[in-house]
């Protein structure tokens, strides 16, 4: 199951955040349908509490208590996130390996064996196993910003991108120490992954409802996170402003002409004032978007020069 060596083949990584209805059911199910059924592999599972406020905690002490040969604690100070969580259990991890799956039960755990199999193969080994949703039980709007978000990434960062995006994925440690280099101060985690360009294994599913609790990947953080994967890996937005700058400085200068022509031949460009305030307002409002949009890049560089930790551990079970 698991030895006292530096290095294991298998180290999986569940961030948990108000999860205390599912991390027993997920451990259960990760047992008897993985690491039972691999003998011959060495694993860990490393649980890591995102700041949770409920008896999640509570619960994953509970599974330690009985299984603490394998089974690794991190409690985060306060709630960084999942990605911060993901990068926590990563830097903790001694395997081979590393698998990260979300605590909700959602994502299908004996999907993990295939994993392992893509990995270990001896003919066609992979070093990126993705476990990519090509569908979700879940209800419309979940579904409908979920697609719209992997969409515009997938069109402006990373052609790769499943479509329905991935949260359960195996890297081998050459793409850790690669991912690992990078040191983001708001990292695109699946860019991350994508960006080292090894090619991947893609292993189909679809999402399970959600059994225990309620989600807490709000549309801001949502959003937020579509703003951190399109400025780190892409120049649209930059060369977008380009663009648009160059086509009203084109119009303006037509429009001068026209202006000129008819002060000349002593006609009107136009009368009253409206269509002065609609051009103002106009103008003011591209202005207004490409000054936000700077201001995202000059956030994300003075959150680079700060150089923060991603995360703040309050204490590791070991």
């Amino acid at each position: 199951m698991t030895n006292n060596h530096e290095t294991i083949n298998c180290s999986i990584i569940i961030p948990v955040y108000y999860n205390e209805g599912s991390v027993g059911e997920i451990f259960a199910i990760i047992k008897e349908k993985v690491i039972d059924k691999n003998k011959e592999k060495t694993f860990e599972i490393i649980f890591v509490d995102d700041g949770s406020a409920d008896n999640s905690l509570k619960e994953l002490q509970k599974i330690r208590s009985t299984w603490p040969d394998f089974v690794k604690i991190i409690r985060f100070t306060r709630n960084f996130g999942q990605v911060a969580a993901i990068k926590a259990g990563y830097d903790l991890a001694k395997g081979e390996c590393m698998i990260n799956i979300s605590a909700d039960i959602q994502d299908p755990p004996e999907f993990i064996n295939a994993m392992l199999d893509s990995f270990y193969s001896e003919t066609d080994p992979y070093e990126i196993v993705i476990c990519a949703r090509v569908g979700r039980d879940e209800n419309w709007y979940r579904r409908k910003t979920s697609t719209v978000f992997y969409k515009i990434l997938q069109r402006l960062s990373f052609s790769d991108m499943p479509l329905g995006g991935f949260d359960f994925v195996l890297i081998s440690r050459n793409v850790y120490n690669l991912i690992n280099q990078t040191k983001e101060a708001n990292p695109f985690w699946q860019g991350q992954i994508l960006w080292t360009g090894y090619p991947c294994k893609i292993i189909e599913y679809v999402r399970k409802k959600r059994k225990h609790g309620v989600s807490k990947w709000t549309f801001s953080k949502k959003t937020k996170y579509l703003i951190d994967g399109v400025l780190s890996y892409s120049y649209f937005p930059i060369r977008m402003m380009t663009m648009i700058g160059a086509i009203i400085a084109l119009l303006g200068f037509i429009y001068a002409v026209v202006i000129i022509f008819a002060r000349i031949f002593g006609g009107v460009p136009f009368n009253g004032w409206a269509p002065i305030m609609i051009l103002i307002l106009v103008l003011s409002g591209i202005q207004m978007l490409m000054i936000g949009i700077i201001g995202e890049y000059v956030w994300r560089t003075l959150d680079q020069v700060k150089n923060r930790p991603q995360y703040i551990i309050e204490k590791v079970f070991v």
